[in-house]
């Protein structure tokens, strides 16, 4: 049984060690945006709420979205734990997952750190090409096309995302920081929080968690 929340900044491969370790564990990696996308599309109550201001450019409301997280908490795939990705980002909605899970009879076991330095992550992520017709992506540096802003698979254009620009990448980076810091202290005092080294082979990575996990 593992419940754990993984946390880490634009491009330390949160999305990437989710998937390894769901598959690893056989366990959801359950994305905050992906689920509330589901409950919007599916027409849920609380979609239909989450949707309500959505579509009028608001956040949407910590209490929205765990009650949205607590009905997937609640499917039979995440019976043996489940590992939640993108949520919580502020102490504020750490409090309230953690009140959600003690009303539903759990509680984490481990809140585990992807860390990487600034640089490194700004590196990674300006550096990133999109293919304008099919999205494949590139990288400048570790995953080159063959030929200078063209599109390997289908000859498209490559363009940089507006978030891909590095004075962009570093305030995304710099909000993570000042927001995390906090929610670092929180689950310190709580005894569960652990951070790895996430500059290193996805692979490496992946077996330092584990063994995080295996040690409880």
């Amino acid at each position: 049984m593992t419940r754990m929340v993984l946390l880490g900044p634009p491009g330390a491969g949160k999305g990437t060690q989710g998937q390894m370790l769901g598959q690893r564990l056989g366990i959801p990696q359950i994305a905050t945006g992906d689920i509330l996308r589901d409950a919007v599309a599916r027409g849920t109550e609380l979609g239909q709420k989450a949707k309500s201001y959505m579509d009028a450019g608001d956040l949407v409301p910590d209490e929205v979205m765990v009650e949205i997280i607590r009905e997937r908490l609640q499917g039979n795939d995440a019976q043996d734990g489940y590992i939640l990705d993108g949520f919580p980002r502020t102490v504020a909605q750490a409090e309230a997952l953690d009140e959600m899970l003690e009303a539903i009879g759990q509680r984490l076991d481990q809140v585990v750190h992807i860390d990487v330095e600034n640089e490194v992550l700004v590196e990674r992520l300006s550096g990133r090409l999109i293919c304008r017709d099919c999205a494949a992506t590139y990288h400048v540096r570790f995953n080159p096309p063959s030929k200078d802003r063209v599109c390997d698979k289908c000859g498209g254009e490559l363009y940089q995302r507006e978030d891909d620009r590095e004075d962009t990448v570093r305030s995304r980076l710099s909000v993570f920081t000042e927001r995390t810091q906090p929610l670092v202290d929180y689950y310190q005092q709580q005894g569960i929080y652990r951070k790895v080294d996430g500059d290193r082979d996805p692979e490496a990575v992946l077996g330092e968690i584990l063994r995080i996990i295996q040690a409880g």
